[in-house]
């Protein structure tokens, strides 16, 4: 397994490890698949603010992949970063998620970000302990303030000082 910069024949994979989480799961809150023309926009909007998208590959296979951007659109939030982590269901229990999510922290420190935070839904068991163990601190439960499925579902926010 590799990890490295994304480039966009690795969109393929990672729109369909997108759009496994958007349909199974509660990870990501849309209700609608999304294709690859909104993932080419996603990759070179974050290639135009430096900021990474990191895959792990293996044998030519997207496995998983990370990626940060402004945790917010003002300039006050300047030092934070709000990340994101996606493993294929395959593909999980390898460790991949913990080395993508660490993958991202110098290239944040190198950009002059503080803070990173990661927005994880409070059902999701096993993102949450894989971000306790990389020393993400859980700063914010929002209760109740989106759905999916027919359900309300509640927003944990954590935070790392890089």
């Amino acid at each position: 397994m590799m990890l490295r910069s994304a480039v966009e024949a690795d969109l393929p994979g990672i729109l369909a490890i997108y759009n496994h989480a958007v349909l199974n799961s509660t990870a990501i809150w849309n209700d609608t698949p999304t294709d690859l023309a909104n993932r080419l926009a996603w990759l070179r909007d974050r290639q135009a603010k430096s900021y990474p998208v990191i895959v792990a590959e293996e044998e030519g296979e997207v496995l998983g992949y990370a990626s940060f951007s402004d945790f917010r659109p003002f300039e006050g939030f300047r030092i934070s970063v709000e990340h994101s982590v996606y493993v294929a269901e395959a593909a999980r229990g390898r460790g991949l998620g913990r080395a993508l999510v660490e993958a991202l922290f110098e290239p944040a420190r190198a950009l002059g970000k503080k803070v990173m935070i990661g927005g994880i839904t409070a059902g999701n068991a096993a993102s949450l302990a894989l971000h306790a163990r990389l020393g993400f601190v859980e700063t914010g439960h929002l209760p109740g303030i989106g759905t999916k499925f027919g359900r309300r579902l509640d927003l944990v926010f954590v935070q790392k000082e890089l």
